[in-house]
């Protein structure tokens, strides 16, 4: 990993009464493939506007690429990019035109724009008005748009939001590769079963609060929660148990003497169970909630 894209110590975000964000710090290095996940509410949207100046933090302090984001020269701000998580284009406009449009709002030479159409798979409809697209290509689109100028630090809220399961590994692909070249990633989502391969590290809130952090090895570690132990006999029937880390191996070794034994595999906790762990919530149809 690179030097420092972004660094937050002790941010408050508060309208009014009501305090959305609460005494959140981490940092995002260059390189890094960072997950900030949490329900609906839980202060991931309202993270990412302060980290790109759209609304000012009420204490703390946030820097991007070594600046206050709210007050950043153009050129920092051109290192940005950034997808909402509703993706508003004018329907009336070609893929193509609205993505020259963004190109030339960031000083981009037009060439970029045919690139980035074929990378994320909008080659073929280019041509055609944004009114006929699906979410999904709108989603594309979006992403083509925050690829721009190959930003230093990309920002996306609930990216594959209306992608199928083809897209979206294709998708992370696309991360993978602008982490290689080091550049900082840090994608919100309440989508919990795809991120446990994509990101190398993962921040949890909870109303407003950061819960945990860290890498998925670190989490399990953290939330100390049972292992899963399946045993499948000879004659079909099935032993299961939950055991802590420390007697893994006891148990393993007295589930393996078993003469009737066929099969035997061990479950760690998964991201959800991690997620329910720390926030008290449940996991459900692939989501946090």
């Amino acid at each position: 990993m690179s030097a420092v894209a972004a660094e937050l110590a002790g941010v408050d975000k508060a309208y009014g009464a009501r305090t959305v964000v609460r005494d959140v710090s981490f940092a995002l290095a260059g390189g890094e493939r960072v997950a900030l996940l949490g329900h609906n509410g839980a202060g991931k949207t309202t993270l990412m506007k302060m980290m790109l100046g759209l609304t000012p933090v009420s204490a703390g302090n946030i820097r991007v690429l070594g600046h206050d984001p709210a007050a950043a020269p153009a050129g920092v701000r051109r290192a940005l990019g950034f997808l909402p998580e509703n993706v508003a284009f004018d329907p009336a406009v070609s893929g193509r035109d609205m993505l020259a449009f963004f190109a030339t709002l960031k000083h981009r030479p037009m060439r970029e724009v045919g690139k980035l159409l074929e990378r994320v798979g909008l080659a073929e409809a280019a041509g055609r008005r944004v009114g006929t697209y699906s979410k999904g290509m709108r989603q594309r689109l979006g992403l083509a748009q925050a690829l721009l100028g190959s930003p230093c630090l990309l920002l996306l809220d609930e990216p594959t939001s209306g992608l199928d399961p083809e897209l979206r590994a294709a998708f992370y692909a696309i991360l993978a590769e602008r982490a290689a070249q080091g550049v900082a990633v840090m994608l919100s989502s309440h989508l919990l079963t795809e991120l446990e391969g994509p990101a190398d590290r993962i921040l949890i809130m909870d109303r407003g609060r950061l819960a945990a952090a860290g890498t998925l090895e670190e989490l399990r570690a953290q939330a100390g929660l049972p292992l899963r132990l399946r045993a499948t006999l000879a004659d079909g029937g099935v032993v299961e148990q939950s055991c802590a880390a420390a007697d893994k191996i006891a148990r393993l070794r007295a589930l393996a003497a078993r003469p009737d034994l066929a099969d035997l595999s061990i479950e760690a906790p998964g991201l959800a169970d991690i997620y329910a762990h720390f926030t008290g919530g449940h996991f459900t149809g692939g989501q946090a909630a």
